[in-house]
C-alpha cells in the first residue's frame, strides 16, 4: 500500500499543530488525543502521545519529510524590518538544518539509516515547526545596528511518527524550547542563532534516537 504525499501527511499534521501548542500551556493537557493517543510520560519532550499497542522496537530506518516551518504569529508584526526574501532565508534554513541534524544524529552510531522508501521496517517521521521567533534575525544590510541578546529565540516542534507502510500512527509529539539563555548579552548573529537552532534541533532528534533505542533495549 503506497502512503499519501508528503503534502497530504502535512495537511494532517497541522490539523494537531493547531491545538497541541494550547495543549502545551495547559496544565492538565488532554489525556486522550482527538483520535484517540493516550498521553504517555517523556523526559524528553514536553508531550508525547501513543497509539495503544504501538512500538518502535523493529524500525532501523527513518523517512524524514521535509520540515513545513512557521514563523510566531505576532513575529511579523514585531519585525517589519525584515523583508520577504530574508523571511523565506530564514524558513528555507532551518529545514534544512532539520533534515541535517537528524541525519546526523540518526545516523552517527550506524544503528540506523534515513532513507527515501517506505519498507517494514522504515519509520515515517513527519514534522512542523511553528511559533518560531527569532529575536535578532541577521540580515546583513548596510548601515544596520548590531544587537545583542540574551536568547535568540524558540519554537515549538510538533511531529508524527507513522509506520512508512500501514500508514498508521503510532505516535505524535510536541515541544517548545528557547535558545539557552546566555549568562551575558552575546551579539546575535547568523552564526549564533544557526548554532543555538542546531543545539535545540539536535536535542529533538536526540530524544527520537533515545526512543528507538529504548524500543530495542539498548
Amino acid at each position: 500500500m503506497s502512503l499519501p504525499p508528503a503534502g497530504a501527511l502535512l495537511a494532517i499534521l497541522m490539523c494537531s499543530a493547531v491545538s497541541f501548542p494550547a495543549a502545551l500551556a495547559r496544565d492538565q493537557p488532554p489525556a486522550v488525543s482527538h483520535d484517540g493517543l493516550k498521553l504517555a510520560s517523556s523526559k524528553n519532550v514536553a508531550l508525547l502521545y501513543i497509539r495503544e499497542g504501538a512500538t518502535l522496537a523493529g524500525y532501523r530506518k527513518v523517512i524524514l519529510d521535509p520540515v513545513h516551518v512557521a514563523f510566531d504569529k505576532d513575529w511579523s508584526k514585531d519585525r517589519r524590518d525584515i523583508d520577504a526574501d530574508d523571511r523565506e532565508r530564514i524558513l528555507n534554513g532551518l529545514a534544512e538544518e532539520f533534515r541535517e541534524v537528524f541525519t546526523e544524529e540518526l545516523e552517527r552510531s550506524g544503528d540506523y539509516e534515513v532513507v527515501t522508501d517506505a519498507a517494514p521496517d522504515v519509520l515515517r517521521v513527519t514534522a512542523a515547526i511553528v511559533d518560531l521567533y527569532v529575536t535578532a534575525p541577521d540580515v546583513a544590510r548596510p548601515g544596520r545596528t548590531y544587537t545583542y541578546t540574551v536568547s535568540s529565540g524558540r519554537m515549538t516542534l510538533i511531529a508524527e511518527l507513522r509506520d512508512s507502510e500501514t500508514r498508521a500512527i503510532l505516535a505524535r509529539v510536541a515541544d517548545r524550547k528557547e535558545a539557552s539563555n546566555h549568562v551575558n548579552f552575546q551579539w546575535s548573529n547568523r552564526a549564533t542563532n544557526t548554532a543555538d537552532a542546531r543545539r535545540i534541533l539536535r536535542s529533538w532528534a536526540g530524544a527520537l534516537r533515545k526512543g528507538l533505542d529504548s524500543a530495542r533495549g539498548t
